[in-house]
This record gives C-alpha cells, structure tokens and sequence, in this order.
C-alpha cells in the first residue's frame, strides 16, 4: 500500500515549539516623542463620549426638567393621563401625591411623578 507524501514523517519527529521569548527581546523601546501617538489614541474615545452627551444624555436632561416642570404646574381641575393609562380629572393635590377623580365617586391616590401627560380642557368627559 503506498503511503502519502504527508505520511513519510512519523509521530516521534515533531518540530520544537518556536519561542517567542527571542523575539521579545529583540523589541525596541519606544521612540521618546510617543505623547503625541498616545493623544492621537485617545481622540476617538473622547469624541464616542461628546457624541454620545449630545445624543442620548442632553436630550434626556431635557425631557426630564420638562417634566419637572409639568408636574409643578399642576392644579385642581387638570385632566391628566397617569403612567398606567388611566385619564383622570385632579382632585386633590398634595406634596408628593395627587387624588386623580377617574370616575364619578372614585378617587385613586397617586405620585405626582406619575402623571405623563396633562390633557387640554374637554378632553376628559
């Protein structure tokens, strides 16, 4: 039976493992002017973060002062939508909660910081 060409060495006369700790100390050091590459490296980490302030943190900021801003301005008489859907009229106002009349009778108490939206006049029925 004729052997293959990859078949003419036996298992007995495997190479040595190359070492790598030759090439190691055949590096050299690096160049005393490396700041500038170093500032150079960074550039783009610090540009992710302005992008990403701008994007996502900014806009965020914003629609949370709004927010603050609305829940604030509330007042007896608002028809509000609270976070879990619920339309309502405001009855009764506290520090941190709110009596929100859902119906003719019922009341439910509430956070302030729940109420999402405040409806225009009419809205409610």
């Amino acid at each position: 039976m004729p052997r293959s060409p990859w078949a003419t060495r036996s298992l007995t006369h495997r190479t040595a493992p190359i070492v790598f700790i030759s090439l190691a100390h055949a590096q050299t050091a690096a160049a005393p002017g490396g700041g500038e590459s170093t500032l150079f490296s960074l550039a783009p980490l610090v540009l992710m973060f302005v992008v990403l302030y701008f994007i996502m943190i900014r806009p965020q900021m914003k629609k949370q002062k709004e927010h603050k801003a609305m829940i604030e301005a509330l007042a007896k008489g608002d028809e509000v939508v609270i976070a879990s859907g619920v339309l309502g009229r405001v009855a009764k106002l506290g520090d941190s909660f709110v009596h929100v009349e859902v119906a003719d009778g019922v009341e439910l108490q509430v956070q302030r910081s729940s109420v999402v939206q405040v409806l225009p006049k009419g809205t409610f029925k």
